[in-house]
Formats: structure tokens, sequence, C-alpha cells
């Protein structure tokens, strides 16, 4: 048996940018930072930050568009994601991210208020939108950007 599964709330570190690929797919892209506090075994109080690149596709990437910003405090569930790429200079590199599969606003006007989502819907294929949307099933209704009170 396998899993990958990660979940996290933090502060948006940059306004998500939200791009529509070349067959159609909305698709977002932002980063979240979390931070660990501990004391030492001295008693001295350490934190340390962890910043972590988050994606989005479909109808959650146009919500988190339109209602997160930079410093906007959120849930974020996901699977991990590592792709690689040459550089210009040949090189190979790589870059591991959150693909979201459920987000919720935490934040003071959002509170109290979680976005469900549907997850089947958010789960994109191997290529990443490349190929249809899955239909939502009927014991999930699709969120309406419209009917979103905030």
């Amino acid at each position: 048996m396998n899993l990958n599964k990660a979940m996290i709330i933090g502060n948006i570190t940059r306004d998500p940018e939200v791009r529509t690929t070349p067959n159609g797919q909305t698709v977002a892209s932002f980063g979240v930072a979390t931070n660990r506090r501990w004391t030492d075994k001295s008693g001295q109080k350490k934190e340390q930050v962890e910043y972590h690149n988050i994606v989005a596709w479909r109808k959650l990437a146009e919500i988190i568009g339109q209602y997160l910003k930079k410093g906007s405090k959120v849930y974020i569930e996901g699977r991990m994601q590592t792709r690689s790429w040459d550089d210009q200079s040949g090189n190979k590199r790589y870059r591991t991210e959150i693909i979201t599969e459920n987000m919720i606003m935490l934040d003071k006007a959002g509170a109290g208020g979680a976005m469900p989502t549907n997850s089947q819907a958010q789960n994109s294929s191997a290529n990443e939108g490349e190929g249809a949307q899955p239909a939502p099933s009927s014991d999930e209704p699709e969120i309406n950007v419209e009917d979103i009170p905030f």
C-alpha cells in the first residue's frame, strides 16, 4: 500500500499566479510558508520556516486566484509531486510541489466557512491538465464562484 498525502497550514508568500494552459485548463501556482517552533535542550526558543510550492488546477485554481493573496492563512491538502526539466544551461532542475486537492481559507473573512472542493474533480491526469475534467459525483455539489458569500 502507498500513500502520498500532504496537509499544511500556513501563510501565502506571494500572490497566486493564475494561467491557462494551451488546452484551456486553469492552473494557479503560489507559495505557502509554514513554521515550526520548539525549545532546545538549553531552553532556547527555536523556529524553522519551510517554503512550499503549491499548484491548483481547474475550478479550484480560479477560486484561489480570486480569493487568496499574499499573507492569507490557508489550509492546503494534496499530494506531493516532483517534476524535472533542463534549464537553459542544460542542467537538470527539480521542483517539488503540493498538487492541491482541497483548500480551506482560514483568515477572519473566511472564518468558520470551510471552502469544500470536489476532490475528484480536482484530481488531474498524469500530464496535469492534459485531458478531460472528471464529472462531479452526484453527492458532491460543484462550487459556483458566484455562490461564495465573501
